[in-house]
């Protein structure tokens, strides 16, 4: 079977098991094992007739608890392969928000590890009503293969283009957090339009740290290399100084990065030599915006040509990407449409003129068709045409290029001005001592709102907040400049690694009441 005619996860491991089983799938550096096409095949198989024998029918939800190795990409791969939904959990998640996503996804079974059972275990009681608790399996995260605890083995059904593979939860952080999902079609043309776009083969090689629980891990980083016949290189977690040893090691031929692995690795001390990146062809930044002086810094040090990226849990990680003809790419901007239809649309709904700001609207193959069990959320997330909306603010090119200017909720309105944050963000960001930055509106009597910024400071510089003001008024003016700057020691960050400005508030709210 050709890969490209597969039209389920389940097809595609078998067409890959058939042309190429002895190719590698994954390598976890940590502990070098390794899992090729065919063993993930029989894994599957094994997995899918033991769910089955403990009761679990096609559809059903298994919750996922795991850090990133060989079995949590067995657990993923093959719960979605056997016509069930896996359902990732965060592993930083808080017990409400634990609980939310397992009564609401209605998880039949969780899949854990001894380190990581216990967040679980404390929540089992609320969910022992008429839903019942789920089942709690613990295994060995570095175990090469999953092991069976002597339930039948009974054969599953196999799954069909539309049904839902992947259950995943948004942060959360203006809300409940709503669940997303995706089906098999969904994530096999989200998958297909990076490849295709990349230019990737059963030759190419990843490098990501990024976590199963977070889209960009689960899409751009594992499903990606599944269709395309590649392997995929997943360390637990980031680590600056292995990175470039990880690279050469494993011959990686491109680098799956979002910008705040991107700040660390270039204000590091770790510096790869000619040798050790030569396999490397380029370098994907996405899950947030890639600050334009890091980007071009990395190249300079480096030698690594990025192309930025966007995408969101929606979409299964695809809206956005630069060419990769070095000659198309565009500094600050994600790009062109990657497999999606996208058009920026005004107030009323309509679309706008080029360069005119409006919100990014988009739809196509990968694009979900509802939010899971939120029929109010989903009215509000989709137009009377079937666009989403993104609530993302930007405009487009006359070259169809697009450039996102911040966030509906958390554009800045002081007097009347619309201020994007972004824009203080990179003016701080060009001051030398500055390893991150976000700015944030909050209210103010005089203005509606005022602007507030927190930045971090790169590892042995030195700098004091009238200097940063100082900066920012040079680069920005007196009325876009901060009335406050903090220097923290980490910006508040969702799993992706992207500043979660509504929790950058709390900074100052805490600190008000502080004095009352």
């Amino acid at each position: 079977m050709k890969q490209n005619a597969a039209h389920t996860l389940h097809a595609l491991l078998q067409g890959h098991a058939e042309s190429q089983p002895d190719a590698l799938l994954l390598i976890s550096p940590e502990t070098d094992k390794r899992l090729s096409y065919q063993g993930l095949a029989q894994q599957t198989e094994r997995f899918a007739r033991w769910a089955a024998g403990r009761g679990l029918k096609a559809g059903d939800s298994i919750a996922m608890l795991l850090p990133n190795g060989i079995q949590a990409s067995l657990i993923f791969l093959a719960s979605m392969a056997s016509g069930y939904v896996i359902v990732p959990l965060n592993l930083l998640a808080t017990p409400a928000q634990m609980l939310h996503c397992l009564r609401h996804s209605r998880a039949r079974l969780v899949v854990t590890c001894a380190s990581l059972s216990a967040s679980v275990h404390k929540v089992l009681p609320e969910l022992a009503g008429s839903q019942g608790a789920p089942d709690i399996v613990e295994i060995d995260p570095d175990a090469d293969r999953f092991e069976l605890d002597g339930a039948p083995l009974v054969a599953p059904v196999a799954p069909g283009p539309g049904d839902i593979a992947l259950l995943m939860y948004t942060s959360g952080t203006t809300g409940t957090p709503k669940g997303v999902p995706l089906t098999h079609a969904n994530l096999l043309h989200g998958a297909r339009s990076v490849a295709q776009w990349h230019g990737l083969g059963p030759a190419d090689r990843v490098l990501s740290a990024l976590p199963l629980y977070h889209i960009n891990g689960q899409v751009i980083a594992t499903l990606t290399p599944f269709v395309s016949g590649g392997s995929i290189v997943a360390p637990r977690r980031f680590s600056a100084s292995l990175w470039w040893e990880t690279v050469e090691r494993y011959q990686c031929t491109w680098l799956n990065m979002v910008p705040t692995i991107i700040a660390y690795l270039l204000n590091g001390d770790a510096h790869p030599d000619d040798a050790s990146h030569t396999s490397v062809r380029f370098g994907r930044s996405a899950s947030a915006p890639l600050p334009v002086e890091h980007h071009q810094a990395f190249e300079r040090r480096f030698g690594i040509p990025i192309i930025e990226a966007m995408g969101m849990t929606e979409t299964a990680s695809v809206i956005f990407c630069n060419p990769q003809d070095p000659a198309g790419r565009r500094y600050g901007s994600p790009g062109l449409p990657c497999g999606v239809e996208a058009r920026i649309a005004g107030r009323d709904g309509g679309q706008v003129e080029d360069g005119e700001v409006g919100e990014v609207i988009l739809r196509g193959p990968n694009v979900m068709q509802s939010y899971f069990d939120n029929p109010v959320e989903t009215a509000k997330a989709f137009d009377t045409d079937g666009w989403l909306r993104t609530g993302d603010l930007g405009y487009r090119d006359a070259e169809g290029y697009f450039t996102i200017t911040g966030r509906i909720k958390e554009l800045i309105i002081k007097g009347g001005e619309n201020i994007a944050p972004r824009e203080i963000d990179e003016a701080l960001l060009g001051h030398a001592a500055v390893l991150e930055a976000a700015a944030v509106g909050l209210p103010d009597p005089a203005y509606g709102q005022e602007i507030y910024a927190a930045v971090t400071l790169k590892p042995g510089a030195q700098a004091d907040a009238q200097a940063l003001l100082a900066h920012c008024h040079e680069a920005l003016g007196r009325y876009k400049t901060p009335r406050e700057i903090r220097i923290v020691d980490e910006l508040p960050k969702g799993p992706s690694g992207k500043v979660q400005r509504l929790k950058l508030a709390d900074l100052w709210t805490v600190k008000e009441a502080e004095k009352a």
